[in-house]
């Protein structure tokens, strides 16, 4: 047996609401107490001696830095004849901010590692302004997602103001001419009570070049929930506003509207377009003059509507493109600069992308818009005063980010930009399967593995299930590495995701999330049943939302599982809501100040579910020091209840990491964490049957994200960080 360092046990039980709830390592809460200083330094000392013994990592740790040498492009934004887009190239650790100028001439505008060698500091989100003349830009360093807001001359590349700092999570909105925009701030610290200093948003007027602390108009968000998300949006021509807000991550948004001709912008005379609805409504008013409603009301799997922006009150609206009974629409484009107008909807059927053509004026389907496979489509791009091109971002699971230009005269696909490395990518096979959860309800799961092996082989199974995140093929190094070696790689598109819209969200949120768990068991049970894998070779991976998916199913299922690896996990939801961003996150689970809702999650809160005596399966938590939203003393209690009672001989581990948050984080930082993690399952679910060496978790090694979730998807997106997905300045 592994000998584990020793954790105190201390007698804490609390009754809540009717419920005895123990909670023995309450003092690893603290990370600056001695008591867990020293825990934590023994816990590195046990990863060290067992990981450092094992074979293959560093030919491994070279395999994925060939794969992710593939590098990086970004959809071009246009302003005018301008375009702002981000590339990484092999031998960089982050994405850059590049320009092409009118003459062609492409210049460096925000380069992380040149603002900082260390490679903390990461982009965190940029806008440029309407004429492309000036760029808003958030940066954030250690992983702690504490953007920082600056303003540089395009055209010089000199600092025109910031930092401003409190705009973590905020969107900006332009005024024409450049001279101000819309974003979003947090008060001050002193100004709200002790411990919500991650919470209390609001809508600010900031005219460039002045102090923010003194001349910033208050234009919104006074006297409102203290967890809401601001978005905010300002039309082409200037004269629509639109602001949004949610309560927390909640799948539902109030949403206001102001004519800027009609009142001025430090006091905008915002019109309700829906308030206390339960759905996500945005609005986009086009060159046109029509307002387009991009909503899921009454419409789980989202429609396209059209009304009059001076009155959207809601019997106006008119479905352009009425919801489809099986694709999920997900973003929409509009190329007017034809005879014959038209507009371009992406959709995702089954988690697989896809775009169709419109008449602009009806609806009417015209055809589609030819892509390279059944992959994923980032965010389509027009350019913001018109024309007939589209962009569009690109990749799957062999294919790293592309992005493709599409013309509407010819309607014609053609490649725009690939990512700039040369990489030997492994032939892989993918496979769409389809499977029943134990309620009956249909699920599917993509399966990546070697054309031409057979028989049961080490495989990781990998999931989320939350916060309405979907998970797409994307190029990963990660399940390129594993498959290449002879594994079997498996994402499982649970309920709690998108992929099949917002009711398939709902039906694993709240008091619904034991579907989730159940469709995860369930996707085991079938890779098992298939032949493809055993008990004693299937390995689960997950991260944040993902982190309690794995917490719950191996503590529910420990029989079914050899290997965990459990990433900056969510996992004792008794208390979840006191750290991190966590009140943001209880539309999504529950509170536990309700005692039914409380019920809910103790029902199946893994760190309440540790029991002694069981043989749990090996285990190893990953955190990071600098995580702001999901606490890492989520995985050092349940490490040490799982040391306290497993039976099993396979050991639980804990890799902390240092000066790295939740999500983004350098190539060479991913390809560290992607190498120890598949070692770690390697050892235990080995050894593979390929010829080549192995591979990664299922962190998606080149991607990075920007939702409020507690955690990420794989999808190649560049989102407006919490501002309501269809709340964005379009001219983005």
């Amino acid at each position: 047996m592994t000998q584990y360092p020793s954790a105190q046990r201390l007698d804490i039980v609390e009754d809540i609401h009717g419920h005895r709830v123990a909670d023995p390592y309450r003092w690893l809460e603290d990370p600056d107490s001695a008591e867990t200083g020293e825990w934590r330094a023994a816990q590195d000392g046990l990863f060290h001696k067992i990981m450092d013994a094992l074979p293959g990592r560093d030919a491994l740790r070279a395999r994925l830095l060939e794969l992710l040498g593939a590098g990086s492009v970004g959809a071009p934004v246009w302003r005018g004849e301008r375009r702002f887009f981000t590339r990484r190239s092999a031998d960089q650790e982050h994405p850059v901010l590049h320009t092409v100028d009118p003459d062609g001439s492409e210049r460096v505008l925000v380069d992380p590692m040149a603002l900082d060698p260390a490679g903390t500091t990461t982009l965190d989100g940029w806008q440029p302004d309407k004429e492309g003349r000036l760029l808003a830009y958030k940066v954030s360093t250690g992983g702690d997602e504490e953007s920082l807001l600056y303003v540089i001359d395009v055209a010089t590349g000199d600092r025109v103001e910031g930092p401003i700092d409190r705009a973590r999570y905020s969107s900006v909105a332009w005024l024409p001419g450049g001279e101000a925009y819309y974003y979003t701030r947090r008060l001050p610290a002193q100004d709200v009570p002790p411990g919500e200093e991650q919470y209390h948003r609001r809508v600010y007027l900031h005219r460039v070049g002045t102090e923010p602390d003194t001349h910033d108009v208050l234009v919104f968000g006074a006297d409102m929930d203290k967890t809401n998300y601001y978005g905010v949006g300002v039309s082409r021509d200037g004269r629509w506003l639109t602001i949004s807000a949610s309560q927390g991550t909640a799948p539902r948004n109030d949403l206001w509207i102001a004519d800027l001709t009609s009142s001025s912008p430090e006091a905008p005379a915002l019109r309700s377009v829906q308030e206390g609805i339960d759905a996500s409504t945005g609005i986009h008013v086009g060159r046109d003059g029509r307002a387009y409603v991009f909503t899921d009301r009454d419409a789980p799997r989202s429609r396209l509507c059209v009304a009059d922006p001076s009155d959207l009150s809601y019997g106006t609206w008119r479905d352009l493109l009425p919801q489809d009974p099986e694709a999920v629409l997900t973003d929409f484009a509009i190329l007017d600069g034809l005879e014959r107008p038209v507009l371009l909807a992406g959709w995702t059927r089954h988690a697989i992308s896809e775009i169709t053509v419109h008449d602009l004026a009806s609806g009417e389907r015209l055809g589609t818009v030819p892509t390279p496979g059944l992959g994923s489509i980032g965010g389509i791009v027009e350019r913001p005063e018109g024309g007939h091109e589209a962009w569009f971002g690109y990749t799957d699971h062999v294919t790293p980010s592309a992005v493709l230009r599409y013309d509407a005269r010819t309607g014609e696909t053609t490649p725009w930009a690939s990512a700039p490395g040369t990489v030997d990518v492994p032939e892989i096979e993918t496979r769409q399967v389809a499977y029943t959860s134990r309620d009956g309800t249909e699920v599917r799961m993509l399966v990546a593995s070697r054309p031409g092996l057979t028989g049961p082989r080490p495989a990781i199974l990998y999931g989320y299930g939350g916060f309405n995140i979907s998970l797409t093929p994307s190029y990963s190094a990660s399940i390129l590495a594993w498959v290449e070696a002879g594994g079997v790689y498996a994402v499982a598109n649970l309920r709690g995701g998108s992929e099949e819209g917002e009711q398939w969200h709902r039906a694993g949120m709240r008091d619904r999330k034991q579907n989730v768990f159940d469709d995860f068991h369930a996707a085991a049970e079938k890779l098992i049943a298939d032949g493809l894998t055993t008990p004693a070779q299937l390995a689960i991976s997950g991260g944040s939302n993902g982190g309690l998916l794995v917490g719950a199913a191996l503590t529910q299922r420990p029989d079914l599982y050899r290997a965990v690896v459990c990433s900056a996990p969510l996992l004792d939801m008794v208390r979840y809501e006191r750290f991190g961003l966590g009140q943001t996150w209880n539309d999504e689970y529950g509170t536990a100040d309700d005692p039914e809702e409380f019920g809910w999650l103790i029902g199946y809160s893994p760190y309440h579910h540790v029991h002694p005596g069981t043989a749990y399966p090996a285990v190893l938590f990953t955190t990071f020091g600098s995580d702001t939203r999901v606490d890492p003393l989520h995985a050092r209690k349940m490490c040490a209840a799982l040391q306290h009672a497993t039976t099993s001989e396979a050991p639980i581990l804990l890799r902390d990491e240092p000066e790295v948050g939740h999500a983004a984080r350098s190539v060479t930082r991913s390809a560290d964490l992607t190498a120890d993690t598949l070692t770690f399952l390697l050892a235990q679910c080995g050894p593979l049957p390929g010829p080549e060496g192995p591979p990664s978790s299922g962190t998606a090694g080149d991607r990075w994200h920007r939702s409020d979730s507690p955690g990420g998807s794989l999808r190649d997106q560049v989102l407006a960080s919490r501002e309501p997905a269809f709340g964005r300045d379009r001219d983005h």
